[in-house]
């Protein structure tokens, strides 16, 4: 896809395998099924987490996942992210020494559906945290949506997996997949850090539930709009409210809610005049997965 500067590649046979079963007639069946695999994200010399991934873009993973969990600080000089593909691991160096001891014993389980982990208080990175303003175009709203819906995938190929996309104004830049929504929104602030990428003119779109999780996640990249083809929870709701997060769900064909930031919303179009979805292309919802 031309529009995307990353992009998934569900032609990538290290993704997916092939998998023979039987249907609901009995038939022999072969479908493509999502490959899962462990990932050992290192800082420095500490081990920090294991997360079950698919395996693409490593490195922009192990980042962003740092990053998210306030033990990469954005004007952090990286020295070095090593991948060794035998091992399964990432060493993520940088310039000044750390140690999170202390903040690795508290964990978090969190909702995301290949089971997310948070460490430390959660809230603590946000804390006078303030969001750039920016409006969000209904008419940019539902360009995305049908850019992204249609845009070949691994979920369109096998299923049981999420997207997240960084977009500006109404075009898509980066566009990645996981079995976690978390490991998908981990590996864009990834890639946003390691080339300075600014993104506070910037939304990102979710095929996942918009959770404390993901609305933290956004945050703290400095990202002030949020949407997803899914719902909502309360404390994501209540966190959005309080950092000023613009937060949009429930888009499905010509429908939105917004439930935090409906002020900065610019109504620019006439939603009669939106095409429906194709259903082929329409993604399920992530309860649905």
């Amino acid at each position: 896809m031309t529009d995307f500067l990353i992009a998934p590649d569900p032609a990538d046979p290290r993704l997916t395998r092939p998998v023979t079963g039987r249907d609901h007639m009995g038939a022999e069946v072969e479908i493509r099924v999502v490959e899962e695999r462990p990932l050992t994200i290192f800082l420095n010399s500490q081990e920090i987490v294991t997360a079950m991934t698919i395996g693409d873009h490593p490195d922009l993973l192990a980042v962003g996942y740092l990053r998210n969990q306030n033990m990469l600080r954005a004007d952090d000089e990286l020295t070095g992210v090593d991948y060794d593909d035998e091992l399964q691991t990432v060493v993520v160096r940088t310039a000044r020494a750390t140690n999170y001891e202390a903040k690795l014993k508290k964990k978090t389980r969190t909702s995301g559906c290949a089971v997310g982990t948070v460490f430390g208080d959660m809230m603590e990175a946000l804390d006078g945290l303030a969001l750039p303003q920016g409006e969000v175009r209904a008419s940019a709203l539902y360009a995305l949506a049908k850019k992204i819906n249609t845009a070949p995938s691994l979920y369109l190929e096998a299923g049981a997996i999420h997207g997240c996309v960084l977009c500006e104004g109404d075009r898509p830049l980066v566009y990645m997949e996981d079995v976690g929504r978390h490991n998908a929104v981990d590996k864009i602030a990834g890639w946003a850090l390691m080339n300075r990428v600014r993104t506070a003119d910037k939304l990102i779109y979710t095929t996942g539930r918009l959770t404390s999780e993901m609305v933290i996640k956004t945050a703290m990249m400095g990202v002030p709009a949020l949407a997803s083809r899914s719902g909502f929870t309360a404390w994501g709701v209540e966190i959005a409210r309080q950092v000023g997060l613009t937060l949009i769900g429930r888009m499905r064909g010509k429908r939105f809610v917004c439930l935090s930031g409906a002020e900065r919303l610019i109504w620019d179009v006439d939603p009669d005049s939106v095409a429906e979805e194709d259903p082929k292309h329409r993604r399920k919802s992530a309860a649905d997965d």
